[in-house]
């Protein structure tokens, strides 16, 4: 063999990093004062992060296999069909993306920016420093050229980017913009136009309105893998705070806010009980029937979609769907 033709790739060990931002009394803290203002105001809520621990994590991606819950497979079909064209007019050196999870999707955007030539860097960001290393770690192994360096931070207190090389695309895919009520979502636009550069983009994913049949069998599903996922945020409070739920006297609830235009997900009390949470020293009546809203899911409209990044401080320039109209994914820069 013609020892001038072989080309040798640093290790994977020395290409991932791992960076936590995070206090180490983060989870406590937050989940402490997430709860305390969630249930001691009317309507009761929880934010819907709190669904996602070990048990959490793999109940959603049973429901993101489900006949009803369309929007991951919508989303992939756009990128399967626009990944190439998307690392073509962003030529991004770094793809970040902001609450990557398993990264499972973000690999048709790896393959292209690869393909492409670009690609120097792979940004992860979650708070869950235990998918950021298993994801990461597996992605260096199979880009041999690719850095990645994570981060372990709660991007809605800021970015923290660094010193990423540009052009940066940003990900932020799956509609989880939807769990944000209008004004997160502007707050959400603000540190974003702070942090972003005009070199930069951002590539977003946004659920479309639609039928409200299938919205709501998206988010109730026949198989009951959605209430599971939805009371399992009250075996957390159980578990991380002592606290006497019965998962059981609850049931799981999906409607359509007409007005609001987005699905409101909640547990509704089958019978009057009081819940007490020793951790907080908190006790918490619930009546027979009241519901605790435990997520949001906001569906968009291109013209209002458009016209709030605009206020944001964002323009469209790429807005593509599946063939059946039922998701959208928007390449945006900063204005």
């Amino acid at each position: 063999m013609d020892d001038s033709r072989q080309t040798t790739s640093t290790p994977a060990e020395d290409r991932f990093s791992l960076d936590d931002r995070l206090p180490a009394d983060y989870f406590s803290t937050t989940l402490h004062a997430d709860v305390r203002r969630g249930l001691g105001g009317r309507p009761r809520t929880l934010p819907p992060k709190w669904f996602y621990d070990k048990r959490g994590s793999d109940l959603f991606e049973q429901i993101t296999r489900l006949p009803e819950y369309y929007p991951t497979r919508a989303e992939q079909e756009i990128l399967e069909r626009r990944a190439p064209e998307i690392a073509q007019l962003t030529r991004a050196a770094t793809l970040i993306e902001l609450g990557s999870g398993s990264s499972r999707k973000t690999r048709l955007l790896l393959d292209a920016l690869t393909a492409g030539g670009t690609l120097r860097r792979y940004a992860p960001l979650d708070v869950s420093a235990a998918a950021l290393e298993e994801a990461g770690r597996a992605i260096c192994r199979d880009y041999p050229d690719l850095r990645v360096t994570a981060t372990v931070a709660d991007f809605e207190g800021g970015l923290a980017l660094s010193d990423e090389p540009g052009p940066r695309l940003l990900a932020f895919l799956g509609s989880t913009i939807g769990n944000f009520d209008q004004s997160q979502r502007a707050a959400f636009y603000r540190m974003l136009a702070l942090e972003l550069t005009s070199d930069d983009v951002l590539l977003l994913g946004a659920d479309l309105v639609k039928e409200p049949e299938v919205l709501v069998r998206a988010y109730d599903d026949a198989a009951g893998v959605t209430a599971e996922f939805d009371k399992n945020v009250l075996h957390v409070l159980n578990r991380e705070l002592g606290a006497d739920f019965d998962p059981d006297a609850y049931d799981h609830v999906a409607v359509w806010n007409t007005e609001q235009e987005r699905i409101e997900m909640h547990l509704r009390a089958r019978r009057a009980q009081t819940v007490k949470i020793p951790d907080l020293d908190l006790s918490v009546d619930f009546a027979e029937g009241e519901d605790l809203r435990t997520e949001l899911s906001c569906k968009f409209r291109r013209e209002s979609l458009t016209a709030e990044l605009k206020a944001g401080g964002f323009t469209v320039r790429h807005w593509w769907t599946d063939t059946a109209r039922r998701f959208a994914l928007l390449l945006v820069v900063p204005i």
